[in-house]
């Protein structure tokens, strides 16, 4: 989120000062451009030339209104525009009267250079730079191959120049430092954000293993407590039926974190590992595709299952079938009656069912819609 404030904020400073650069671009280049223009018609030698080359300034400047409006940049076109202002710029230049450059008549050496700028305006200095270096060697080189260059010249060449490079060099800096300021705050906003992340990761992990914790303690930890004291026997059966009971919680437990694609027979797996690890022959078979359960619903669908896994004798059998309106946890397995716990979601139902040495549970979830 804190990059797209940060690119948002960015767009905002720059879409500001091209406005602001287009309003100062278009009095300039109506002032002293159009007006010096017109003022100045029969002092040139070819008019019509310095009036095409003030229309195709003048459409760049439409380009850039029309780009704006549409909130878009220059994108592909932007070297095309840079070519018409520098065309334009050359074109005004070698059509002017002669000893002409750089003064009141070269209305184009004053109003080219803003019209590049608005184009170049959200590119790096250097490539600023670069376009008014060859706007000022275009007056340049004009005067020095068509004009008979004394002191005077080069003089008023060069006082022109400081406005004529200056000012839009000037800008130029101030949307660079912008540019820098708002990748600055942008960094610094993406720093925050993730130390931010990384807290709430912290106190959300932090939450899960005292929930965790919370949750062995009902089971597994009276159980290690009493083995630690001696007040319970490992010899004794149901010690033993107890241990591996939360053996198999233990192992589910670890198992809800992974990401997989089927949650429930990942956590099945884990519990029927327990038994597995004891000797006992356990099959699993799933058939069907059903939504996946929340990690509640899991709990009580896995933990009769796992109460008959970890007190089996030789074998057990899992079972699990399911669509996308009820999946059913089946275990058939050689052991004692057992006594799941409670269900605590509201929509699964457990049922047990004993056979002399067998015993069959089936736990049932119907998901609301």
């Amino acid at each position: 989120m804190s990059d797209a404030v940060g690119v948002q904020t960015r767009a905002q400073l720059l879409f500001g000062l091209r406005v602001a650069t287009l309003l100062v671009t278009a009095v300039v280049v109506g002032v002293l451009g159009l007006v010096n223009l017109l003022r100045r018609w029969e002092s040139h030698d070819f008019p019509l030339v310095q009036l095409s080359a003030f229309a195709a300034l003048a459409a760049v400047l439409v380009g850039e209104a029309v780009l704006l409006a549409r909130r878009r940049p220059w994108g592909r076109l932007r070297p095309l525009a840079v070519a018409v202002v520098l065309a334009a710029s050359a074109l005004a230049a070698v059509t002017l009267p002669e000893d002409r450059t750089a003064s009141a008549v070269d209305w184009a050496f004053g109003a080219a250079n803003w019209v590049g700028l608005v184009v170049l305006l959200d590119r790096p200095l250097g490539t600023v730079v670069a376009f008014l270096s060859a706007h000022e060697l275009i007056a340049l080189s004009n005067m020095l191959l068509f004009s008979d260059v004394d002191k005077g010249d080069l003089a008023r060449l060069a006082t022109g120049s400081v406005t004529v490079i200056g000012f839009p060099l000037c800008l130029a800096v101030v949307a660079t430092v912008l540019h820098r300021l708002g990748s600055d705050a942008a960094t610094a906003a993406a720093e925050v954000e993730r130390v931010r992340t990384a807290e709430a990761v912290a106190a959300e992990s932090h939450r899960r293993r005292q929930q965790r914790f919370a949750e062995l303690s009902a089971g597994a930890i009276p159980l290690l407590e009493g083995l630690a004291d001696g007040s319970l026997s490992p010899e004794d059966p149901s010690v033993r039926r107890g241990a591996a009971i939360e053996a198999a919680r233990m192992r589910r437990l670890g198992a809800e974190t992974d990401v997989v694609t089927n949650p429930l027979l990942h956590e099945l797996r884990h519990c029927a590992d327990v038994a597995d690890r004891k000797g006992v022959v356990v099959e699993l078979e799933a058939r069907g595709d059903w939504p996946t359960p929340p990690v509640a619903v899991r709990r009580d669908l896995t933990d009769a299952a796992l109460t008959a896994l970890a007190t089996a004798g030789s074998w057990a059998r899992v079972t699990v079938v399911g669509d996308q309106g009820l999946v059913s946890v089946n275990v058939v397995a050689d052991c004692d009656e057992v006594a799941p716990p409670t269900p605590a979601a509201s929509d699964v139902r457990v049922e047990v069912l004993g056979n002399g040495a067998t015993v069959w549970v089936e736990a049932t979830w119907q998901p609301t819609a």
